[in-house]
Order: C-alpha cells, then structure tokens, then sequence
C-alpha cells in the first residue's frame, strides 16, 4: 500500500511540475512579445519624431526608475520579488522630519534647498507632445516589468517542487 500512495504523490508532484513549467514557459512568451512591442514602439516613435530626437542625448543627467523590483528572503528561504513605483513612499519618510514638538510661532526657519528631483514622466524630456507609440513603449516596459516578478518568482518554487520529487524519488528507490 505505501508503494501505491509514493506512486500516487510522485505522480501529482511530477504534474504539478509539468504545469508550472507550462505556465512559466507561457509567461515567458508574453514577456518577450511585450518587450518586442516596447522596442517596435520606441522604433516607431524614433521614426515620427527623427532619429536624434529620441536618443541618449535627450536623457536626463540625473536619472531615476520610475519602477523598481525588490527582492527579499522569505521565510522558507524563497526569495521573493516585489515591485516598486517611484511615487510610493518608503517607510522613512512617512512621518515627521524632526523629533521635536512643533512650535506655533517663533523662530522662523530658512527653507531647506529644493534637491533636484527628476521630472515625474520621463516622456517630458522629449518635449511636451511626443508621439502616441513613446507612450506605448514606456508602457510596455513597465508592464514588462509586473510579468518579469510573476516569472521570477515561479522559477524558485518550481526549484523546490523539482528538488522536494527527486528526493522522494531517491529516497524510495
């Protein structure tokens, strides 16, 4: 009867796996579509606007992502990845900035210097009205970028399911 019920497990995980690597391997594939879809818009855009209008000359000096991914370690040791927009804000900067009480009136405070901060939407560093694909490109690689966390975060728990089979599979041979 044991021998029946590790065939039965074996066989569940071995499907478990082949669908997780049909899903991931679907995934994969939207990915690149998209990515070809950003590049084919950022052709395009490239084409309506001229060649030296969008280019590495028209970037920012400073520039930031508007998009992060994060990574952290969980607690069964699985890295996991997280998603970052530029406009949320950390948890060190909720809150006051100083730790002192506030006064009503009194001492007047020179504002603190403005520091350089980027333009909210790098689209305005190719001017006020870019084309429609410019949009559809910067688009494309943010959602590519919501589609790459899905993917990496399949690969870990297909890792564990694939070492968690050959385990067993060893282990009763």
């Amino acid at each position: 009867m044991a021998a029946a019920d590790l065939r039965a497990e074996l066989d569940s995980l071995l499907l478990q796996l082949l669908w997780d690597l049909e899903e991931l391997e679907s995934k994969r594939v939207a990915l690149n579509a998209r990515v070809e879809e950003g590049w084919l818009s950022l052709s395009k855009a490239r084409y309506a606007m001229g060649a030296k209008s969008v280019g590495p000359l028209q970037y920012a000096s400073r520039m930031e992502p508007q998009v992060c991914v994060c990574t952290s370690e969980a607690q069964n040791g699985l890295q996991k990845f997280r998603v970052v927009r530029a406009g949320a804000q950390s948890p060190e900067e909720v809150g006051p900035r100083e730790a002192a009480l506030r006064r009503r009136k009194g001492l007047t405070r020179i504002p603190e210097p403005e520091v350089f901060s980027a333009s909210p939407n790098p689209l305005n560093w190719f001017g006020i009205l870019v084309p429609h694909s410019l949009r559809q490109a910067q688009a494309s690689f943010q959602e590519e970028t919501l589609k790459l966390q899905m993917v990496l975060e399949m690969k870990p728990q297909m890792e564990a399911t694939d070492s968690f089979f050959l385990g067993l599979l060893v282990a009763h041979l």
